[in-house]
């Protein structure tokens, strides 16, 4: 069993700044990319940025400059900062990852989500 648990949403003000945490435990040999998304009210969950196992990263067009994905691979976490928040990235955040189980078998996980609100 493998869990993804995701930490530090919350209400902020516009302009202002949060870092979520995604921590995976469980029968883990390995983690491969990890990544975060979002779903907004009545739209789709869409990808925010991804990192792979040797830290190359990707972000969407609509958070570059702003937000900063890392990873601890010690720690099994991925790190989502975000900065200058905006109303518009009002949404649900959730981690995902590619991971390899003690049984050797490669498995796409997801967490269960945590909310970020922009508003003042």
């Amino acid at each position: 069993q493998v869990q993804l648990v995701e930490s530090g949403g919350g209400l902020v003000q516009p302009g202002g700044s949060l870092r979520l945490s995604c921590a995976a435990s469980g029968s883990i040999f390995s983690i491969n990319a990890m990544a975060w998304y979002r779903q907004a009210p009545g739209k789709e969950r869409e990808l925010v940025a991804r990192i792979s196992s040797r830290g190359r990263t990707n972000y969407a067009e609509f958070v570059k400059g702003r937000f900063t994905i890392s990873r601890d691979n010690a720690k099994n976490t991925v790190y989502l900062q975000m900065n200058s928040l905006e109303p518009e990235d009002t949404a649900v955040y959730y981690c995902n990852a590619d991971i390899t189980s003690r049984a050797m078998l490669v498995y796409n996980y997801w967490g269960q989500g945590t909310q970020v609100t922009v508003s003042s």
